[in-house]
């Protein structure tokens, strides 16, 4: 790996990570303010909107300009959207903005990768790349607690610049500031990252072009043989992740008896399963051997199923940290896949848009779905059980339909060989 791999590294870390300790923040923000809880969720629905609203048009603004000034760019605009909370606005507003921001820095981050590296070196950056992002979810978990908690408000509080009034006077806007501080740190990292020399035809501007271009590239992803498979996957994945966050959320306070605070400890023990899982797929599976994993997501599912049975920390732990093993195992390859397919078949950015348009769309989907199991009062084992025969069900039948691509193709290549 070169030195810009590494800079784009830490770029990614850092804004990473004041994204994740920006929600924390916000919910901060919002019981200072007494806010109803509903709003509380309202918060991720509006940090993923724009990904979605936005997926036909960013790719094409990634693939306009050198990788690293879109992603200065984007951390600018991040920086903005948590400026907006000290004149008073909304923090779903506030939110909404930084979401904007991170929309249009995502397929700059990943299209940089396949103009920087090989393609035979994209699974061990994918490992890299999420692991990096588990740590910062983790960190920026941590960070965002100890930014809200009483102590960390107060400590904040003390600090002060002399000779001039910041005009910080609450300890969520010093929460703030910190955050705006490592965003800034983000896009100092942005601007060190090396020109690829990558350089794509003229970009479309008008809307409704880009939206038929958009739809055509999503098309011919979903129509490719391994780019529909690996697609499915990821979508599916990113979905699943973000539902089960809430799941053990949930799950952790009625059948663990633990209290919030407590509870996210287990997610953080489902991201350092990720991280590992990603590190050991990074090691050991080869871009070819990619679609050798998807047995794996099925296991996962029926893992999933067994959280109903335990009713103690000590089982849980190991339990989810095999979960996240399990799932980062078999998304970095598919990732990589995905990538390197999205990069023959089309540009990087507008492919990576098409992942992101997929992957986030999953995500309000299940949110949707949660939330309505929720307000039918269903029992927590009875969503668990729904929620993972669905994750192994739908692996099955991707894998199935991948053994039917596979069998399409050997027996085209036969063909042509009596043709010859």
């Amino acid at each position: 790996m070169n030195r810009g791999f590494y800079t784009i590294m830490a770029a990614q870390f850092f804004s990473s990570l004041a994204d994740n300790a920006l929600i924390f923040v916000a919910i901060g923000l919002l019981t200072a303010m007494k806010a109803p809880p509903s709003l509380t969720p309202l918060l991720k629905l509006s940090f993923v909107l724009f990904y979605v609203l936005l997926a036909a048009f960013v790719g094409a603004f990634a693939d306009s300009m050198p990788k690293g000034r879109v992603m200065f760019i984007a951390n600018l605009i991040k920086v903005a959207g948590c400026c907006l909370i000290f004149f008073s606005v909304h923090p779903l507003i506030a939110c909404a903005v930084v979401g904007f921001g991170a929309a249009v820095y995502s397929p700059a981050k990943y299209g940089i990768l396949t103009e920087l590296l090989p393609a035979e070196k994209l699974v061990a950056a994918n490992g890299w790349i999420e692991g990096l992002t588990v740590m910062s979810i983790i960190f920026g978990t941590v960070m965002g607690g100890a930014l809200v908690s009483t102590h960390g408000g107060a400590w904040l509080m003390t600090l002060d610049v002399p000779m001039f009034d910041t005009g910080i006077d609450t300890p969520v806007k010093a929460s703030l500031a910190v955050l705006i501080a490592v965003y800034a740190l983000a896009a100092i990292f942005n601007l060190r990252i090396p020109d690829t020399g990558a350089r794509y035809e003229h970009q479309e501007r008008n809307p409704l072009k880009l939206i038929a271009d958009f739809a055509e590239c999503s098309a011919t992803l979903w129509k490719d043989k391994l780019g529909q498979i690996s697609l499915a996957v990821t979508t599916l994945f990113w979905g699943a992740g973000a539902s089960l966050q809430l799941i053990l959320l949930e799950w952790a306070k009625r059948s663990l008896h633990m209290p919030l605070d407590k509870a996210t400890t287990l997610i953080g023990v489902l991201a350092v399963g990720v991280a590992v899982g990603a590190a050991m797929a990074a090691k050991m599976i080869p871009l070819k051997k990619s679609l050798t994993v998807i047995p794996l997501g099925i296991i996962m599912g029926i893992v999933v199923m067994s959280m109903t049975m335990v009713y103690s920390v000590t089982i849980a732990a190991p339990l989810l940290l095999l979960i996240g093993l399990l799932s980062g195992f078999f998304v970095v390859p598919m990732n990589a896949l995905l990538q390197h397919r999205g990069h023959v078949l089309m540009s990087a950015g507008h492919s990576i848009a098409v992942q992101n348009f997929n992957e986030n769309l999953s995500i309000l989907t299940m949110m949707a779905v949660y939330a309505i199991m929720l307000t039918l009062h269903l029992d927590m084992n009875v969503i668990i059980i729904l929620f993972g025969f669905a994750l192994a069900g739908l692996m099955y039948m991707i894998g199935r339909r991948h053994a039917a691509n596979q069998r399409e193709h050997d027996s085209l290549a036969l063909i042509g060989e009596h043709k010859h």
